[in-house]
Parts: structure tokens; sequence; C-alpha cells
């Protein structure tokens, strides 16, 4: 029951960080992610290790995103990004997605490959989403969904397998 609450958790997040951007209230998803952080680092048996990892992911998607939105392949909304440096929302989804690695998606940390195709399958689908929503505007698409399926094909084994030595959640 809680890997199927973990992984409701992080979509509720995903949902109040996109439309909260698309709506004008890019505030919205990432007060929503502190509660939803703060309940997962309660429940660990080893907070510190778990808040390394959610700062592992958010850094990582702080440079990725970056690089992203400076690359002109996507544009946010005005008011959510500060000039060309990615939107607190959209790093704040980084941070969320780590919470499910060493619960909901620890069955991948073993599966790396199969890790990898799902960050190359799953993230172009969900920044399709969050496009057709309104939060994030794909200048370029074809450009733009080929990096992020490549980006997070690398990104998702890679983190998963930090995982494994930032585990809160192990007994």
């Amino acid at each position: 029951m809680f890997l199927l609450l973990n992984a409701a958790l992080y979509q509720a997040g995903w949902v109040a960080c996109t439309l909260g951007s698309a709506n004008g209230a890019p505030w919205i998803g990432p007060l929503a992610a502190v509660g939803i952080v703060a309940w997962h680092l309660k429940r660990a048996r080893d907070a510190m290790r778990e808040v390394l990892l959610v700062a592992l992911a958010a850094a990582s998607g702080l440079v990725f995103e970056t690089a992203l939105l400076q690359s002109g392949w996507i544009a946010y909304p005005d008011g959510t990004s500060a000039g060309d440096v990615a939107p607190l929302w959209m790093v704040t989804l980084w941070a969320l997605f780590a919470t499910t690695f060493n619960v909901s998606l620890r069955a991948f940390r073993q599966r790396l490959p199969l890790a990898a195709l799902l960050g190359a399958a799953g993230a172009p689908l969900a920044y399709y989403g969050g496009a057709r929503l309104g939060a994030i505007q794909l200048v370029a698409p074809t450009p733009a969904l080929v990096a992020i399926a490549i980006g997070w094909a690398i990104a998702t084994p890679l983190l998963l397998h930090a995982a494994r030595r930032l585990d809160g959640y192990a007994p």
C-alpha cells in the first residue's frame, strides 16, 4: 500500500507543479512538494540519506533543465523562470521524483537498462503533457523531445544507482 501511496503522491506533486505553472501560480507546486518531501522524510529510517538523494536529484534537475532552457528548445510561461535558469517548480519535480527511488521505483535500482527505457519513454510524455497543459512550451518539439529522452535515459539509471547508496528506507 505504501508503494502505491508513494507513487500517487509523486503524481499529485506533478499535477500541482504543472497546473500551478500553467495557471500563473508557479509557487503552488513547490509548496505542495515541501509537504510531500517532508512526509517522505518522516517515514524514512535514515532521513539524512534521503535528504542527500533529494538534493542530488534537484541539483541534477537544475543543471539539465537550465541547459534545455538555454538551448532555446523549450520555454516557460512568463514569470515562472528566473531569466536563463530553470524555474523552481521544474527543479521541484526532480526532487519529488527522488522520493520514489527507494520506495515505488526500488525494483528499478537492480534493472538499470529498464530504468533507462523508463526515463527515455516516460519523460518526453510528461513534458509533452506539461506542454499540452500550458506549463511549458516546446519551441522546437523534435530536438527538445529527443534531448529530453536522451537526458532522462542517462539521468534515471544514474540517480537510481545513487539511490542504492543513499537509501534511507533500507531495513
